[in-house]
This record gives structure tokens, C-alpha cells and sequence, in this order.
């Protein structure tokens, strides 16, 4: 008799667990419908931005690349300096918000640089407008002022998200109480050997400023946020800026990076002397997960370009 009333618990046991898994999904398929009800529906050929509204309703003019469009605004009120070298607009310093289309509706992305006393007030207006903070974060250490970085999402009819975007920046403005973009846009020193640099790197940079940066986009991977593709133009690229001399130079910049990336990567930055400042996100609802990585170093030019060349090797869109 115990033995058939042991066996009957069991069952029963059993049968509960089986009850729990099915009325509790395991959490991937969370994860799954989680996306799937943050996505938008874009039919193919139905999206075009209205480029011409977005800049009367901003007030701003920016750059339109292969359907889509983005705001740069250079915070040349801000003297930020790192090591002794000074960090202008090329070198990481610039807020933009960028417009992608989506059938009658856009999807906008940005990162707005905020001091420590625009933080709460600038953030409180993101809010405001109906965005969506993704991540707030530092891209240098050492930096004085310090300087963080706040990613927004938001998406709706064009006229009211260029609307939305206007009202943010103009909250910076008005905390700051001048225009990020009036004052002088200043220049840095840069004799570095730039053919060597392209070189070692394996890429070709643009110079501007002083500031010779590489953009080198991740075709390899395609990225969605909200089920909308993220292009290069849009903020889904690896980036290094570059200033100085061939004896001394500085080198800051952002890694794009895959999940099984992130720990190779770190590694061959640290091992090559160069600072690994931030590791973080920038997007919610993307897919795949990508993970973003600051870095900094000081040295000479050569052997910061070949240790940022050994990190680049360990993604999948440094190979050409």
C-alpha cells in the first residue's frame, strides 16, 4: 500500500511540473514575443523620409545618405580635454539624432552629450517629448568637464518626432544657456603618418579638423531594432579618431561588437596598452544582441594603429 501511494505522489509530482512549464514559458520565448510586439511593420518600397519638413521643423540642417537623414550638432561650447589632448566634435563630441523611414512613420535614434548639470533637466525632456532613454554612459575617463552620453529612441509621424528632436535640443540650450553649435569649432594637431596609419589598419580614414577617423560598418551582421534595419549611418559601426604625432597620439573610439566578440576584443585592446573606458548598450530591442565598447590610449601611432588592428581582427567585420 505505501509503495502504490508513493508512486501516485510521484505521478502527481510530475504531472505539476509539467503544468508549471507549460503555463510558464521558458524565457527565450519571453524574450521572442517581447520583440516581436516591439517590432513595426515596414513594407518594402513604402518608406520615404520628407527631408524638407525634417529640416523646417527642426530648423536644422543635416546629411541624407541612402534614404536616410541625420542632425550632428558639434558641442563646441564644451573645452573638453583628455591626457592634454583636446577632444573636439571629430574626436567623439557631437550629439546627432538620425531619421530612418518605416511605410508613413520614421524611427529616430540618437546620443545626446550632456554635462552633469543638463543631465536631469535634459533627460526629464526626452521624457517629456514621449522617447526613450536606451543607455546613458561615459566615452572617455580623466575628462574635464565630464561629459556623459544619453541614447534616445522614439518613433511617429515625422513632423512630430522632428518636433520631439527640436524640443531636446533646444533643452540643452536653454540649460547651458548658449548654443553647443555657435561657438568656434576648434582644430587639433595631426602629423601623423596617415598612409602608414591606413596601412597598418587596413581601412581609409577621413580627415576633418585635425581628427583622422575611420567608420568601418558591420555588413556582416543585420541588425534590427524594432524589426527596422540599423544601418552604418545610423550609429551601428566600429569607429577610431585620431590626433597628434607620430611619437605621441591619441585614439579614442567605439567597437561594435557581437556577444561572443566583447571578451577578445577587451583582450587585445588591454594587451596592447590601450585603455578599455566603457562596455555597454546602446539599442533595447535589437537583434541580434550587440554590445558597444569605448576606448582610449596615448602612445605612439604605430603601435596604438596595430593594437587597435589586433582588436579589429576579433570581429567578424574587421576582415574586408
Amino acid at each position: 500500500m505505501k509503495r502504490v501511494i508513493s508512486h501516485l505522489l510521484v505521478t502527481a509530482s510530475m504531472a505539476t511540473l509539467l503544468a508549471a512549464a507549460c503555463n510558464n514559458p521558458s524565457q527565450p520565448a519571453n524574450k521572442a514575443d517581447s520583440s516581436k510586439r516591439n517590432n513595426i511593420l515596414c513594407p518594402p518600397g513604402s518608406s520615404k523620409l520628407d527631408v524638407q519638413k525634417i529640416e523646417a521643423v527642426t530648423g536644422m540642417k543635416g546629411v541624407a545618405k541612402n534614404g536616410e537623414y541625420k542632425i550632428t550638432v558639434p558641442q563646441n561650447d564644451l573645452n573638453v580635454v583628455v591626457d592634454g589632448f583636446k577632444i573636439i566634435a571629430p574626436m567623439g563630441l557631437g550629439s546627432w539624432a538620425a531619421f530612418t523611414p518605416c511605410a508613413d512613420s520614421v524611427m529616430v535614434m540618437g546620443d545626446i552629450i550632456v554635462t552633469e548639470t543638463d543631465l536631469a533637466p535634459v533627460q526629464q525632456e526626452v521624457i517629456h517629448q514621449g522617447f526613450t532613454i536606451t543607455a546613458i554612459h561615459n566615452h572617455f575617463v580623466r575628462n574635464h568637464p565630464n561629459v556623459m552620453y544619453m541614447h534616445i529612441d522614439g518613433r511617429g509621424k515625422a513632423e512630430q518626432v522632428a518636433a520631439n528632436v527640436k524640443a531636446i535640443f533646444d533643452k540643452v540650450k536653454e540649460v547651458r544657456g548658449k548654443d553647443p553649435k555657435a561657438g568656434n569649432a576648434d582644430s587639433v594637431q595631426n602629423t601623423i603618418n596617415i598612409a602608414r596609419l591606413d596601412s597598418i589598419i587596413g581601412h581609409k580614414g577621413e580627415m576633418a579638423k585635425g581628427v583622422y577617423k575611420y567608420t568601418i560598418g558591420r555588413p556582416d551582421v543585420a541588425l534590427q531594432e524594432h524589426g527596422i534595419p540599423v544601418s552604418s549611418f545610423m550609429g551601428f559601426n566600429t569607429w577610431s579618431a585620431w590626433q597628434g604625432t607620430d611619437e605621441k597620439a591619441a585614439v579614442a573610439g567605439d567597437f561594435t561588437m557581437l556577444e561572443n566578440e566583447v571578451a577578445p576584443v577587451i583582450k587585445a585592446l588591454v594587451e596592447n596598452g590601450i585603455e578599455v573606458v566603457a562596455v555597454h548598450n546602446h539599442m533595447v530591442h535589437e537583434q541580434p544582441r550587440i554590445f558597444f565598447l569605448h576606448y582610449w590610449g596615448v602612445g605612439p601611432a604605430e603601435k596604438l594603429a596595430r593594437g587597435f588592428k589586433a582588436a579589429l581582427d576579433q570581429t567578424a567585420g574587421g576582415h574586408k
